[in-house]
């Protein structure tokens, strides 16, 4: 199953580190028992070949009719270009904002009116930074097929989000298979696995602290 192998990739190389009893705290101020880093995985060549073997897997089966990529900046330009280079196909990037010198673009490469583009994103959490970018793409007269991304939380404000604004998403893991593998690894306990669950289900909530 690709969600538990790629989840044992990220836990093997310290991508994602699950901490229930020390949270972390995110730029939004929630605390949050995990932290994902998938840059990561840019460092570790085996790891690395397996995530972009699967986001080319995940654009060859979800979006066949795909003819450009992608990438958020700045986490999923280097997955959009490999990516892109196993396909054969162009790829670009879409800044967080626009440049303020030279000729202003906030999407890098060239993007022709009606081009079929897929997303290449890093991590999904509440959906936002990704809806942004589709958003961006679609004002600049791309058809946007969908994103493909390494990890998602599957919290249920993100998918609300994404389907709210017509967005799909395919992942290659999740924090479910991501919990049981860690489970099953002795990354954390048994009884971990249902707060962490609780955690997804809403971060707002504390009480998967307890």
């Amino acid at each position: 199953m690709m969600e538990k192998s790629i989840a044992k990739d990220l836990l093997s190389i310290g991508a994602v580190f699950l901490r229930p009893e020390q949270p972390f705290t995110w730029a939004s101020g929630i605390k949050s028992p995990i932290y994902c880093d998938n840059r990561l995985t840019l460092s570790a060549p085996e790891v690395r070949e397996h995530v972009e073997a699967g986001l080319a897997r995940i654009v060859r089966t979800c979006y066949p009719e795909a003819e450009m990529l992608m990438g958020t900046s700045t986490a999923g330009i280097a997955h959009a270009a490999i990516t892109a280079t196993i396909l054969g196909l162009p790829m670009g990037y879409v800044r967080s904002g626009s440049k303020d010198h030279g000729r202003g673009n906030r999407i890098e490469g060239r993007l022709e009116k009606g081009q079929k583009v897929v997303v290449i994103e890093d991590l999904i959490s509440t959906g936002g930074s990704c809806i942004e970018v589709v958003e961006a793409l679609r004002e600049a007269g791309a058809e946007v097929l969908g994103v493909a991304s390494i990890f998602t939380y599957g919290m249920q404000r993100g998918l609300d989000r994404l389907r709210e604004a017509n967005v799909e998403n395919h992942s290659l893991s999740n924090l479910d298979a991501l919990v049981e593998v860690a489970a099953d690894e002795g990354y954390i306990k048994a009884e971990d696995k249902a707060r962490l669950l609780r955690f997804r289900d809403d971060p707002s909530d504390e009480s998967w602290m307890k």
